[in-house]
């Protein structure tokens, strides 16, 4: 099996030690052992590496922890492996990070393939497989997979909650989508086309594309030809810039809908030009770092101070690192509610005993709550608006559905 280069983070007070601790295999933690070991598979290279600033923000975080003094009495050390977005690769890995390295707990994964190929050999080891960086509900049951828990907003809630903003607001608009061509874009567009239930005629064309697609312009030739009055953007901010930017330069307006992942103003908005992706809509979690409306804000300001002293290499304005702070947060709060008891199993149950936590650089009034029953921590989100400079809220707090052991 062919394994991909590797990239390898450890909180510098447990580097000593690393030679020695790689090299066992134990199926419980000695009670005297004075660290937590995390394991993590990001994407570093290959096709989706824009989001290996996720892994490299959390490095930086629990450095940050590590230098406050750990959690409880311990340091952390959080080893995060490159698999290239390939799922062999992540399971080869996560298997080396479980057997050689003995991690208390998977966190913070990266997409979607490569979680499932981990997910039965994690639960049938009953190694947690935490907050795993993904929308992909079949990541939050936890009636099927009691070690396995997402984090996020799933997918198809989100591509229900534009449905409904086009059942709202454009009830007789014609519509046509762009969708990546994997997991993450056919979930998206999969919660589009259950929330427009008989608007769904109202879709003239959608259009699938490979990341290498080399094509663009031509899709959204194609796209604009249709005379639709909606454009529905389904992928990654890299694509998502030039979209836009093709979009402006065939003099076509249309009412632009992006998916959150792509709503970054320094990732997507600004490339493309502010004034082209000026009226841009999208539903958000997060605060958005680049977003000037936040500037003053407090958690924001604990942002950069953090970016500077401890991931300065970095832009300050990557959304995706934001999104690697916050998860990384959200995870310090279920270890220190753990106190002196790290087994697995109760890292897990505090897990699933979160109520209303709010990560700091969340949105006001998005909240994560989690139970046994309930394994999707984060089901809210926001609709916003983008004015060509900031990001504006409308609506209210939109409670995502989701039903527990429904995600088929």
């Amino acid at each position: 099996m062919r394994v991909t280069g590797r990239l390898f983070f450890v909180s510098i007070a447990a580097v000593a030690s690393l030679g020695a601790m790689s090299q066992q295999q134990h199926s419980e933690q000695p009670a005297s052992d004075k660290e937590i070991r995390i394991g993590n598979v990001m994407p570093y290279s290959g096709p989706l590496s824009e989001f290996g600033a996720i892994g490299q923000a959390e490095a930086a975080y629990f450095d940050m922890v590590n230098a406050r003094g750990g959690i409880n009495g311990r340091k952390i050390r959080f080893i995060t492996r490159d698999d290239n977005s390939d799922p062999a690769s992540a399971l080869e890995l996560t298997r080396g990070l479980v057997e050689k390295d003995d991690v208390h707990l998977m966190f913070g994964s990266f997409g979607t393939p490569g979680n499932i190929a981990t997910r039965w050999y994690l639960n049938e080891r009953k190694i947690p497989q935490l907050f795993v960086a993904s929308g992909d509900e079949e990541l939050s049951q936890g009636k099927a997979f009691p070690w396995t828990m997402g984090w996020q907003p799933s997918f198809r809630s989100e591509g229900r909650i534009y449905a409904n903003y086009i059942q709202a607001y454009y009830p007789k608009k014609k519509i046509v989508v762009l969708w990546q061509n994997d997991q993450f874009g056919r979930l998206l567009y999969k919660g589009i086309q259950e929330g427009l239930g008989d608007l769904n005629r109202q879709v003239l064309v959608d259009i699938a594309f490979d990341m290498t697609d080399e094509h663009l312009d031509g899709h959204v030739s194609i796209l604009k030809r249709t005379g639709a009055d909606v454009f529905i953007f389904l992928g990654v901010p890299s694509t998502a810039s030039k979209v836009i930017k093709l979009a402006a330069s065939l003099k076509w307006r249309p009412v632009f809908i992006v998916n959150d992942a792509s709503a970054s103003i320094a990732n997507a908005m600004a490339p493309a030009g502010l004034e082209n992706s000026a009226g841009v809509v999208s539903a958000a979690f997060l605060k958005d770092p680049s977003d000037p409306a936040w500037k003053d804000d407090p958690a924001m300001k604990e942002w950069f101070a953090f970016m500077d002293k401890y991931h300065h290499v970095e832009s300050t304005n990557n959304s995706a690192a934001l999104y690697g702070y916050a998860a990384a947060e959200a995870l310090t709060q279920v270890l220190k509610q753990c106190g002196d008891d790290f087994s697995r199993d109760n890292i897990m149950h505090q897990a699933a005993s979160l109520k209303s936590y709010q990560p700091s650089v969340a949105l006001p009034n998005i909240r994560m709550s989690t139970s046994p029953e309930r394994y999707l921590p984060i089901r809210q989100m926001r609709l916003v608006q983008f004015d060509g400079r900031s990001w504006q809220p409308f609506g209210e707090v939109i409670e995502t559905a989701f039903t527990e052991g429904a995600a088929r």
